[in-house]
């Protein structure tokens, strides 16, 4: 893809967008098929933000692309193309083993309900109203009940239900027992709809398709251009520096986290006392570590399945999913189908982890704690794929100091800001006029479907702003 060096933009735009996560492009591709003139800037060599890729030993491995509801499909043809919505294809098995129960799904509110009703043992009109309670769960429902207490209204004392239900959230956006349970519903309940869908091409391909229609939208996209500073006077954002150059816009979206946009872009000196106040309260998710393997050409394995949410812990703690030395691991396999124009089999472990327990790291405590890393993935993969270890060539890890490194987000994190973050991510142009964000804020706007429909909500508040 040839990109706009940062020497021929411009000096004016109507808009610039700090930052291509999928929030960030759907925005910025919004707003031109509009009619404004839009600027996106990109630190990274590669769009994407967390939706991204990276290429080792002749293997593409992707970082993020592990699933998604079937919303995207709707989301995709609306806002996107007619290609990225046809490449989405449906990740048909989903392995669910720990000492509790082990089963393989589909993950559809029909397969679930016949689980719940024949595996576990339920009453149907239980289940049913879990699922119509959960489903009717909007932004403006009472925050006080936590999903623990919902989960013990519906299934008291029932630890592998709560597991069955929670662990894949967890997974996806770092979620909590303790937090409202409204995130927990409306994340739940969009997954609970057809399965899990992934895209067919891999994530580097639907990048490409992206930017293809970002550019014949009329955008100017830079990528290696690290925005230093959003400029703010009296009240009134003008613009952007990127190192020694100023680039002016009345309005500017920061796709960088919420708190990075605050305290670091455009400073706490441009906010109110207030506004500041309730910021200061919002908390910033946890992040993730990865490991990926590589198989070696000419090797393969049988199917497995699609998605395995593995544990050998003895019940569901998201606190244990965090350790260091967790138990708890999903691993993503991707086989010849996952990208049919280069077949390959590659699996990527994923686990949820604290970006204070890598940051003190010596370098050297730091590498010893990677390859135990390794090693307790291996172990665990061993049970699914007996001998993987004489068929990779490939390996390579990541724990939330790279994802801090490559994507600037504060402590690394891999899904945003607790439920907080949404209402300061919100009314930031309430408070800044022409300053808007969007991001992965209050678990609802996070993981692949939440970014994109929330970059669709921004664009029209900036295109209303523009306009006015």
């Amino acid at each position: 893809m040839a990109f706009t060096p940062l020497e021929k933009v411009e000096e004016h735009y109507d808009v610039i967008v700090i930052g291509s996560g999928l929030g960030g492009l759907t925005c910025a591709n919004r707003l031109a098929k509009a009619g404004h003139s839009v600027l996106l800037l990109e630190h990274h060599t590669q769009l994407g933000g967390l939706a991204t890729w990276f290429k080792r030993g002749g293997h593409t491995f992707d970082v993020s692309l592990h699933g998604f509801p079937f919303g995207m499909v709707k989301t995709c043809k609306k806002y996107w193309s007619k290609e990225i919505r046809d490449s989405i294809v449906q990740l048909k098995n989903i392995v669910f083993d720990n000492p509790q129960f082990s089963l393989t799904t589909t993950f559809s509110k029909d397969d679930f309900t016949r689980i719940l009703y024949k595996k576990f043992k339920l009453d149907r009109i239980t289940v049913d109203d879990f699922f119509n309670t959960v489903r009717a769960m909007n932004f403006y429902d009472d925050q006080g009940m936590t999903t623990r207490e919902l989960f013990e209204q519906f299934f008291p004392g029932r630890s592998d239900v709560h597991r069955l239900l929670m662990e894949p959230i967890t997974y996806a956006n770092g979620s909590t027992l303790d937090e409202p349970a409204i995130t927990y519903g409306i994340v739940f309940s969009n997954f609970m709809n057809r399965g899990v869908f992934t895209f067919e091409g891999g994530t580097d391909r639907l990048i490409g398709l992206m930017a293809d229609d970002l550019q014949k939208s009329g955008v100017t996209i830079c990528t290696g251009a690290r925005v230093d500073r959003i400029v703010v006077e009296n009240g009134k954002t003008r613009g952007v520096m990127v190192g020694q150059k100023m680039i002016a816009a009345p309005a500017v979206v920061s796709n960088s986290g919420i708190t990075n946009t605050i305290d670091n872009l455009a400073g706490r000196e441009a906010f109110s006392d207030d506004f500041l106040s309730r910021f200061d309260k919002v908390v910033v998710n946890n992040s993730s570590c990865q490991v990926y393997f590589g198989i070696r050409k000419g090797d393969s394995f049988e199917d497995v399945g699609d998605l395995l949410f593995t544990s050998t812990a003895r019940e569901f703690s998201s606190e244990e999913m965090r350790l260091m030395d967790t138990k708890s691991r999903t691993f993503s396999v991707y086989y010849p189908k996952t990208r049919p124009d280069k077949p390959d089999y590659t699996v990527v472990a994923s686990m949820n982890g604290n970006y204070a327990d890598w940051a003190t790291l010596t370098d050297r405590e730091y590498s010893l704690a990677k390859e135990a890393m390794v090693e307790r993935c291996f172990v665990d993969l061993e049970r699914y794929i007996p001998g993987i270890r004489d068929k990779v060539d490939t390996i390579e890890s990541a724990t939330p100091k790279t994802f801090n490194r490559y994507t600037l987000h504060t402590e690394g994190t891999s899904f945003g800001t607790k439920f907080e973050g949404l209402d300061i991510s919100r009314t930031l142009f309430k408070e800044v006029g022409g300053l808007f964000h969007v991001g992965s804020v209050g678990i609802i706007m996070s993981g692949w479907l939440g970014a994109i429909n929330y970059g669709v909500i921004v664009a029209n508040d900036v295109d209303a702003f523009v306009r006015s």
